[in-house]
């Protein structure tokens, strides 16, 4: 990990009624779940004591993501960076990304951002903050205790659970967007007799990468891990291309993975079909982009490691999807962020991507095709398909 407000309750309110009773009328979303094992035998333990996939989150360390997350957002510019554009011109090109994640949390998360609009100036030069990649944790938190402090007259922190800091666009030192997670055991960051535990310190990428830069950052105050690989090699997003945000900000399939959304509580346990021990099931899925139905089928291979499939269609944040159909990824907890702890099975290797498409953009597994893996002894066949989703038979032996 490097590392106007609206009201979600009347958001719900008057949206909820309409989306059940849009779901209720997909095919498949009544009763859609085969008989399986209990999802708990699926939800693999994490193992590297920080961001990764397993589902034993340790929320007295990250963000919970539910309901409503109060966010305080601050601007500073810098003695040798004085701002120029209007706190609002930068804050328009991120705060849309809430609207962004409440729809991929299926309603379950809002990002409640106060802006207190005004520019704050920092102590120090930007150029004296040491923004580059591999930013430590200690010269990252004297950033956010200087900006803190410089806001601290005329923002009541307590008020809030995040805090977003925004950066003149004129500061090109501050060249990209860490997050801050506190270290428990430490000082950190105080302010209005509160401790600033969740943070993200918007830079110069932010113009770069848009909204949805708001539900990579902030996913990792949740706990998720860098799907992209941090030694890029010859391509940084070798093991996921463009499916899920926590990779390829930008890419063509952002929506959070169906695993990620389990890990977050946003998909329910009645939503996954576990497979742990040998035998076969026939899972009716629906596509992750919609919030009913059965999310996706996982095959346990391992104490960490499984197989997960889910549908995908080209409708809400996947509207720019280069292929549609059942994604296959297999998932390993004992890998650490940034090093592949989730890869993408591609369906057709050997094809060449659409034009504007990349590597894996076409991945997803067409009906009357397969993905097997004989060394752990699990086949995921794709049997239809429709315009809601996938019917699949995963087994192991």
């Amino acid at each position: 990990m490097q590392r106007t407000m609206s009201s979600a309750p009347a958001r719900a309110a008057l949206w909820a009624p309409l989306l059940a009773a849009l779901f209720l009328l997909l095919p498949g979303t009544a009763h859609a779940r085969a008989a399986a094992e209990n999802p708990s035998a699926c939800a693999l333990r994490g193992t590297t004591g920080w961001t990764d996939e397993g589902h034993d989150t340790d929320y007295s360390v990250f963000k919970r993501p539910a309901g409503t997350v109060n966010v305080g957002m601050i601007f500073v510019d810098f003695p040798d960076a004085p701002a120029t554009e209007s706190p609002a011109d930068d804050a328009a090109q991120i705060t849309p990304g809430a609207d962004w994640l409440w729809n991929a949390s299926y309603g379950k998360a809002w990002l409640a951002i106060t802006q207190h609009q005004r520019w704050v100036r920092m102590p120090h030069a930007s150029t004296d903050y040491g923004f580059a990649r591999g930013l430590t944790h200690e010269t990252h938190e004297a950033y956010l205790k200087d900006a803190v402090a410089a806001a601290d007259p005329y923002v009541d922190f307590s008020r809030y659970d995040m805090v977003y800091v925004v950066a003149t666009r004129n500061a090109a030192a501050i060249s990209f967007t860490p997050t801050y997670v506190y270290d428990p055991g430490t000082a950190g960051v105080v302010a209005d007799g509160s401790k600033v535990k969740w943070a993200v310190t918007f830079g110069q990428d932010m113009w770069h990468w848009g909204p949805k830069l708001v539900a990579h950052e902030t996913g990792h105050t949740f706990g998720l891990p860098d799907l992209y690989a941090f030694d890029a090699g010859t391509d940084a997003h070798r093991f996921v291309g463009g499916w899920d945000v926590m990779g390829l900000i930008g890419g063509a399939g952002p929506h959070y993975f169906a695993w990620h959304s389990w890990k977050l509580g946003w998909t329910d346990d009645n939503q996954v079909v576990c497979r742990a021990s040998a035998g076969s099931d026939t899972v009716r899925l629906t596509a992750v982009e919609y919030g009913s139905g059965t999310k996706m089928a996982v095959v346990r291979t391992g104490p960490g490691t499984a197989y997960v499939v889910e549908s995908r269609r080209a409708v809400q944040g996947d509207t720019g999807v280069c292929s549609t159909g059942a994604l296959v990824y297999k998932v390993d907890t004992s890998v650490a962020t940034g090093y592949g702890p989730i890869q993408v099975m591609d369906a057709k290797p050997a094809a060449t991507p659409a034009n504007g498409c990349r590597p894996l953009d076409d991945a997803p597994f067409w009906a009357g095709e397969s993905f097997t893996d004989s060394a752990s002894g699990v086949r995921i066949e794709v049997l239809s398909a429709d315009g809601y989703g996938e019917t699949v038979r995963i087994t192991k032996s």
